[in-house]
């Protein structure tokens, strides 16, 4: 399997990058692995005090694949083979599933993580940024909660935690529409940390600094923050239930075919 996540640690920060810069970092299933099988490792490692999360290449991720949708117009279900036979329902990973574990495992990691956010964070990339605990965006860096645009809502545990961060009507408005939206206007939302010329190396100037504080009283704060929120479980369980009910419908696919042939869609009346 194609490598997707690089990881380096050092002087306890993690240097977590998606590498697949040629496709804009986009979410295949082999990254959706990646994801969760390294917040499950970092979640294990010893004297780990930060986590930097970036793309490499000219975007942070650009959402899932193109690959995906093509498959969906073709043959329907979520894009995956046999991925039309899945329980998105079923908790896999305590509160979520394993979509949703590639963004909540980040959340839940035990020590800070940091997305340093270039290019595009669109649909489960810009879920992927909210599993970080802080955003930092370059002025020119552009988010969507997009994945209205091929007909679906949003599934990757963004939503419990976009409750936490954004008006409700904000909220509502970018979930409806899928605009693409500025980093001015992230900060302005609440969804963006800072805005910074160079958000990687910001990011990693953060991280050491946690770095240098008590190890026990950083993963003490995580957790107390953490718990602040409303319980996630039921808005966790909520996505994969709607998302389940649209997903290979016939609006959902003439979404896709009409997203795919670049014309207007025709949808059915409901």
């Amino acid at each position: 399997m194609e490598k997707r996540v690089s990881v380096s640690i050092s002087q306890g920060v993690a240097d977590v990058r998606l590498v697949r810069a040629d496709k804009m970092n986009a979410l295949d299933a082999a990254m959706f692995d990646a994801l969760v099988a390294t917040s499950d490792r970092l979640s294990r490692e010893k004297g780990l005090r930060a986590v930097v999360l970036s793309g490499e290449g000219r975007s942070f991720c650009a959402g899932l694949d193109m690959g995906r949708f093509a498959a969906m117009k073709e043959k329907g279900g979520n894009g995956i083979e046999d991925g039309e036979k899945r329980d998105l329902a079923a908790r896999t990973h305590g509160l979520a599933n394993f979509p949703q574990q590639a963004v909540w495992g980040w959340r839940q990691l035990p020590v800070p993580v940091i997305a340093a956010i270039q290019g595009v964070a669109f649909g489960g990339g810009f879920q992927l940024a909210l599993g970080a605990d802080m955003r930092f965006l370059a002025a020119d860096a552009r988010m969507s909660i997009m994945e209205i645009k091929w007909g679906l809502v949003p599934d990757m545990a963004g939503t419990p935690i976009l409750a936490s961060l954004v008006r409700d009507d904000i909220l509502r408005e970018l979930t409806y529409t899928g605009r693409i939206f500025s980093a001015q206007e992230a900060m302005d939302y609440g969804l963006a940390t800072r805005i910074c010329d160079d958000p990687r190396a910001a990011a990693f100037e953060v991280a050491h600094e946690i770095a240098g504080k008590s190890p026990e009283a950083i993963r003490a704060a995580k957790r107390m923050l953490n718990n602040l929120a409303v319980d996630p479980g039921p808005a966790l369980l909520a996505e994969s239930v709607e998302q389940m009910k649209l997903m290979g419908g016939a609006n959902q696919l003439e979404a896709v075919r009409a997203n795919i042939e670049k014309r207007a869609p025709r949808f059915a009346d409901v």
